[in-house]
């Protein structure tokens, strides 16, 4: 048996088997459903179901290795795009670790110039540019390790924290999912935000990360130096201020020489903060006297918020949010590139939540496999490899995902 049937049989046991749940989004009906064939490799779009089991009987019989539907809704889904007639879209939003920088991705991500002739490749995340040609194409190979998943379930924690905070959206309007590769969704179902244009999601966007923030006053020529530094340099007690405030407060009493380096902090400055610390969160953060520590002026003020606005800021997907016609995973089928399933989970449970057990979906049999090179993972409650050029045998769902990622083949 090749690989590709092997994946092929498991996704259609999945999808056939009676006690397979794929929750019905709102409005199934309007939106449009699409689909990557297995064997084909082809996409279907423009696809409409009325009713949820006529969707599952579709793949069963089609066995897709991804399955998406429309954020938006369409008076008629089915139609070419000019012609659906959008009617409006959740707001939804993506974290992938591969737009999160970690320490692992050194480890386990490469990439490859996707210029045969040129080849170049490397560890970590992807360039924009290949460094010897230029090239904007690569054939990269990732994995999702523990840490990868904890740097977005952090990303994940702040954004619903902002949109709970100050967009005011409730829990019962937003939903958090597992993507079923290396990161999780969050969907708002909110009739102000249905409607909202591509250039108004930006604005949501930009809020996300803190884009165009200003901490600065007005001109302060000509003033005290009391009334120059706490025009230069204030912040209030709402939205991205507060949130600075909070960030700067953490920052500090966490703060060591190094941090204070990487936030461009050096020379006499860093030394009072480290020796000061107590005095500066009573006087400065929680009394706003930001001038009252002698060394700490409004420069360094305004280096520390802008480090801290980048940890504050949450790492998002900036074009899933502002496509008001974006295709999005759909909740309980599986994710092509490891067999996992997207699944939902509730927004209190984000950090108890494990994608390694909770989304695990081959959890009978086991077959023997060559491992071309994987590191070592954790899945279904157990640990594996790490592997070099080995056969071995592994449960259904650990082999999948290692002939999914491209490092494995069943062994005949």
């Amino acid at each position: 048996m090749s690989s590709r049937d092997f994946v092929y049989e498991r996704f259609s046991e999945f999808y056939s088997a009676p006690s397979t749940v794929i929750p019905s989004p709102v409005s199934l009906g309007q939106r449009e459903i699409g689909f990557l064939l297995l064997k084909e490799r082809i996409m279907l779009r423009h696809k409409v179901f009325a009713r949820i089991r006529d969707l599952k009987l579709f793949l069963s019989e089609t066995i897709p290795s991804d399955v998406y539907r429309s954020c938006a809704y369409y008076e008629n889904p089915a139609a070419e795009m000019d012609k659906k007639g959008w009617l409006g879209a959740d707001l939804v939003f993506d974290i992938d670790a591969d737009h999160i920088p970690t320490s692992c991705s050194k480890i386990h991500d490469e990439w490859t110039c996707g210029n045969r002739e040129c080849g170049f490749n490397g560890k970590g995340i992807t360039p924009e540019n290949c460094p010897i040609c230029g090239g904007k194409k690569f054939d990269t190979k990732t994995w999702p390790c523990d840490l990868c998943l904890e740097s977005a379930k952090n990303e994940t924690a702040k954004l619903i924290d902002m949109l709970e905070k100050d967009f005011g959206f409730s829990s019962k309007e937003m939903s958090v999912f597992f993507s079923g590769h290396r990161g999780y969704h969050v969907h708002v179902e909110n009739e102000a935000v249905k409607t909202l244009d591509t250039v108004a999601r930006k604005e949501i966007v930009d809020y996300v990360f803190g884009l165009g923030l200003t901490v600065s006053g007005g001109k302060t020529k000509g003033k005290s130096r009391r009334r120059r530094a706490a025009r230069g340099f204030s912040l209030h007690d709402f939205g991205w201020n507060k949130r600075l405030k909070l960030g700067l407060q953490n920052f500090i009493l966490n703060a060591t020489k190094e941090d204070l380096k990487t936030a461009g902090v050096k020379g006499k400055a860093d030394n009072e903060i480290l020796e000061n610390k107590e005095l500066i969160l009573k006087r400065c953060v929680e009394d706003g006297r930001w001038d009252s520590v002698k060394g700490v002026g409004v420069g360094t003020w305004k280096k520390l918020a802008e480090h801290v606005k980048d940890l504050e800021s949450s790492k998002i997907d900036t074009v899933v949010t502002t496509d008001t016609h974006r295709l999005i995973r759909m909740n309980g089928t599986l994710h092509g590139k490891t067999g996992l399933k997207k699944i939902e989970f509730p927004l209190g449970s984000l950090d108890d939540f494990d994608p390694f057990k909770e989304a695990v979906a081959f959890k009978e049999g086991a077959v023997k496999v060559f491992v071309s090179d994987a590191p070592e993972f954790r899945l279904g409650g157990n640990v594996f490899g790490p592997y070099k050029r080995k056969t071995v045998e592994l449960p259904t769902a650990a082999a999948v995902l290692l002939i999914c990622k491209g490092r494995a083949e069943v062994a005949n």
